[in-house]
Parts: C-alpha cells; sequence; structure tokens
C-alpha cells in the first residue's frame, strides 16, 4: 500500500557535547519552545505528592479560600476566623482548597499495528506518538510536574514511575525513542498491570491507535483508573492512508499483527472498507465517552507541534 509521510515533524537534534547526556531525537526543543504559555491542566481535582499548581482533592490550610466549618478544642487558632467571632461569637475554621502537583503517566501503544506508515520516513503512527509523547513529557515535567512511561505491547513492556527531574524526562524521553512494535498485543493486559503498578492516582493519557481485536477489554481496564478517580485522556491516532485507501489498480495488503495477505484492487474494497472505519472510529469513540474519557481523534496528517497545542488549549479552558 502507498502511504503518505506525516507532515511537519520535527528535525533530528544536533549531536550532544562530550559528557553531556544525548537529547532524544523526538525533543525539538525550539518548536516546543513556542508552547511555553501553555500548560498541562487537569480538569478534576488531582492528588500528588507536593505542593503545585493543580487544584488538590483534599482541604488544608493553604491555597484558595474553600468553606467554613465549626471550631474543634485543640485545633490550630491560626486558621480561626476571628472576624466572624467577634461579629457572631461562635468559632470557625476558613478552610482552603490546597494545590498539588500533577503526577500523569504516559501510556504508549507499542502493538504491531502502529508500525503503519514505516515505509515512508517519519510516517508510522508510532514515530508520531513518539514525537507528541516527547513533546508532552518535556511540557510537563517543565511545569513542575511528574511524568512517568508506560510501554504497552502484550502486556506491560517497560514502565517507569513519575518523576518530576530533568534527568528523569530524559530517561522517559529515551525510553520513549527506544520503543519499537511487538506483533502480538495485548493492551488490555498491560493496563491492567500498570493499574497494579500505581498507586497514587493522577493523569493516564494513553496514545493509540485502537485497533485491538476486543475494545470492550480495554475500555474495561480504563475504567479500573477511572474508578479510583484517574484522569484518563484518549488519544486515538489514525493514519490517513487508514482514512482513505489509494488509488490504483492492484496492491497488496499485509496484516502488521498476523493476518495475513490480500492482494485485491482498492476499489473492490473501497466503499465497505470506509463503512467499516468509520464505524470503528464511532465505536472507540462511544466506548471512551462511556467510560468518562476526554476522547480526541488525532489525525497524524496533522503536525504533532498543532496538535498538542490544541490540546493544552482546550484543558487549559
Amino acid at each position: 500500500m502507498t502511504q503518505q509521510t506525516v507532515s511537519s515533524q520535527s528535525t533530528a537534534s544536533p549531536p550532544a557535547a562530550p559528557g553531556a547526556a544525548r537529547r532524544s531525537r523526538f525533543l525539538d526543543l525550539k518548536g516546543i519552545a513556542a508552547l511555553e504559555h501553555l500548560k498541562f491542566s487537569t480538569r478534576q481535582r488531582v492528588e500528588g505528592a507536593y505542593s503545585g499548581q493543580h487544584v488538590s482533592r483534599q482541604l488544608g490550610g493553604a491555597g484558595e479560600f474553600a468553606d467554613y466549618r465549626e471550631y474543634v478544642d485543640g485545633e490550630d487558632l491560626r486558621w480561626l476566623d476571628w472576624k466572624v467571632l467577634g461579629r457572631t461569637g461562635r468559632s470557625y475554621i476558613r478552610l482552603f482548597q490546597d494545590e498539588t502537583n500533577l503526577i500523569c503517566t504516559l501510556a504508549i501503544d507499542t502493538s504491531g499495528s502502529m508500525r503503519f506508515g514505516d515505509f515512508k520516513p517519519g510516517g508510522s503512527k508510532l514515530e508520531f506518538a513518539q514525537y507528541l509523547g516527547t513533546a508532552m513529557s518535556h511540557v510537563i515535567v517543565r511545569q513542575q510536574d511528574q511524568v512517568g512511561l508506560a510501554l504497552l505491547d502484550d502486556g506491560l513492556r517497560e514502565y517507569l514511575a513519575p518523576g518530576g527531574t530533568p534527568s528523569h524526562a530524559a530517561v522517559v524521553q529515551s525510553a520513549i525513542e527506544s520503543a519499537t512494535t511487538r506483533p502480538k498485543s495485548d493492551v488490555s493486559r498491560g493496563l491492567r498491570d500498570l493499574f497494579e503498578r500505581s498507586p497514587r492516582r493522577g493523569a493516564l493519557v494513553l496514545i493509540s491507535d485502537f485497533l485491538m481485536e476486543n475494545l470492550e477489554e480495554t475500555f474495561a481496564s480504563i475504567r479500573l483508573f477511572r474508578h479510583r478517580h484517574w484522569e484518563v485522556v484518549a488519544l486515538h491516532l489514525v493514519h490517513p492512508d487508514e482514512e482513505r485507501l489509494p488509488a490504483g489498480a492492484a496492491y497488496r495488503f499485509e496484516g502488521l499483527e498476523g493476518e495475513g495477505i490480500v492482494n485485491c484492487s482498492p476499489e473492490e474494497i473501497r466503499a465497505a472498507y470506509t463503512r467499516r472505519f468509520a464505524a470503528h472510529c464511532a465505536s472507540v469513540r462511544k466506548h471512551a465517552i462511556a467510560s468518562g474519557c476526554d476522547y480526541r481523534c488525532v489525525s497524524t496528517e496533522v503536525p504533532y507541534l498543532r496538535t498538542l497545542a490544541g490540546f493544552l488549549v482546550d484543558r487549559m479552558r
């Protein structure tokens, strides 16, 4: 099958200076600098390890005023509202909404179907995910939050617990750069393994093409995170040649996960293929929304920095 190259991908980073850590080829600092004013914001209260910029699930003694409650003997008098006491003769404590840091895990599908488009430079869905995931990790750590990584194929192939230092971000980006696809896939199993290894709630960003035999099982695993009050973002990658078959007399279509080979003319199957692919995309969206995810269909035809900018702007509203 002929392919279209992903447009406007970043160029490789220059060689590192002697003794310096090598920068990932997917990290375009000049391009990401244009997004400096944007942040990854959560849409619900989160739980973190230390003070930060996101609204916490806990009420404490600092941050934005949230409510009053009656004073209990022995509590810290610093939070007593003396003005209310003077006006009413009753003792009330002022409650504030604490702010905390975001813990975000990037989960990247590395199953065989993510290799689609790789016979043109920069064209595969996996490469797009690597550019997008690398840029996201940089943005998250730059805003003093924590980022982790999960690579999913026939389970949880690689897991890096969240961290917030530049050196940790470099480790995450190196692992993203080294990611390769595997023929067999069981993303649902990988998500369950990730859930068991993630005791603290946060945000999960799943980057996948969702080309799997049983979407129900995958979203059942996603609902485990939602039941624990994680914020889940489902980024559904679609290659342009998946949306529209190429013109031509005859092609060989080869499955990337052992499905076999079919020789045919695109015109013979175009109408049926278009209907089935549209139904697949609608099914992914339906499952994601029903599971409480923030769902986005992402075309790899759109430059990844433009996709990331639009995503961050929407999250800040």
